[in-house]
């Protein structure tokens, strides 16, 4: 095999963005040979723009079945991931899913499981903002031992920004039956995936939750959730689609050091001692630990999409190493799926969750979703719509 031959099922917003970037030569090992769409306009312009280079198909699985792709990306609607991901798997076919993994962490655990069943299927989960150097080098340095262990951290993500006619670009968007949440589902799984390949799982969540506050919409699109971790360690979480200028800003207060990335820049406040030492050696009681501010140098690569694609493709062919594995999105859903049921329940709830419980909880709100009547689906350029590249 000298080329990845991609079928894309999707070709609305993601799924056309992969499309140029393959078929822009972005992705040298990944050749587009078919997309899957139940829109019949969509196909249309697949049809237009790529002409006898891309077969259409306007039913997913009959493209799975055409012989014509090895590897198939999957960028529909959130409820139809797992689904289609495991349809992959089973015939053998290497899949890239779009973030989220799934809506719930109990289908995404079928998902997980099936493909532990085929072994040789390269299963892998776009995970894009993991390639940003920033966020590299501080997995690094938080994980290296260096500074101790975590006392504290701090996301405030508020520069996801969506203005009402976003949500109004289609009827699924921003429901309970069509998406299944809000931003913490569309907008945040790339900062709940990051918070804990960074800092690891925290045993505890408490979460509020504001439902429409700021849209026209059913679901949550402000967010502030308290969370603990196994050592003690405790964070903040703060998010929303409302604020028309936001804040992109985490912090991690550790034993020897504070680090804070903001404006695309990794700061790092390096203590001389760790507290711990300097609280039992000083006798001034309005003294502090000495310390130095330093803007940490990385490798300035952030490839984002085309980077995760190309990673696929060079697992495929070579062997290579994955941004992230398949099996590794349930971590983020799991904080996703916590902030949610405790917000449906109005108490703090432990990880990992009832699954059970936060499925029931999840379809009785799925029982009552209203999908806007006449919506015609809108497509835009997502180039410049991620936060995590402000």
């Amino acid at each position: 095999m000298s080329k990845v031959k991609l079928g894309i099922i999707g070709i609305g917003n993601m799924g056309t963005n992969h499309a140029k970037s393959i078929m822009g030569g972005k992705c040298p090992e990944i050749q587009l040979c078919a997309v899957a769409d139940i829109n019949p306009e969509r196909l249309e312009w697949a049809k237009n723009e790529y002409k006898d280079e891309v077969t259409c198909f306007a039913d997913a699985v009959e493209m799975l079945d055409s012989g014509l792709i090895d590897a198939c990306l999957i960028a529909v609607p959130h409820y139809d991931h797992c689904r289609f991901a495991i349809e992959c798997i089973k015939r053998g076919i290497h899949v890239m899913v779009e973030k989220p993994a799934g809506v719930y962490t109990k289908q995404v655990r079928e998902m997980n499981a099936e493909a532990e069943k085929h072994p040789e299927v390269v299963f892998g989960m776009m995970f894009n903002q993991r390639t940003n150097c920033v966020y590299r080098k501080l997995r690094e340095l938080v994980q290296s031992g260096k500074y101790g262990n975590i006392r504290r951290t701090n996301w405030i993500i508020t520069d996801w920004y969506r203005p009402q006619c976003y949500y109004d670009s289609g009827n699924w968007r921003a429901t309970w039956s069509g998406e299944g949440g809000g931003v913490l589902l569309n907008q945040c799984p790339h900062q709940l995936d990051l918070w804990q390949w960074i800092c690891g799982m925290p045993v505890k969540v408490q979460s509020h939750l504001h439902y429409g506050k700021w849209h026209d919409i059913e679901v949550e699109d402000d967010v502030t959730t308290y969370v603990e971790y196994e050592n003690g360690a405790t964070g903040v979480f703060i998010t929303t689609t409302g604020d028309a200028h936001g804040t992109n800003r985490f912090e991690i207060q550790m034993d020897r050091a504070k680090f804070i990335v903001e404006h695309n820049k990794l700061i790092m406040e390096e203590y001389e001692m760790t507290e711990q030492e300097f609280s039992k050696t000083n006798t001034s009681a309005f003294a502090t630990v000495k310390s130095e501010y330093i803007e940490v140098e990385t490798d300035g690569k952030n490839e984002q999409h085309v980077g995760v694609l190309n990673a696929w493709a060079d697992a495929i062919l070579n062997g290579g190493k994955l941004v992230a594995h398949g099996s590794e999105g349930i971590n983020g859903l799991m904080l996703s799926n916590a902030m949610h049921l405790s917000a449906f329940l109005g108490k703090e709830v432990a990880l990992p969750i009832d699954e059970e419980l936060y499925y029931n909880e999840l379809m009785k709100r799925v029982a009552t979703s209203r999908r806007k009547e006449g919506v015609k689906a809108v497509f835009a350029d997502t180039a410049n719509s991620f936060a995590g590249n402000k």
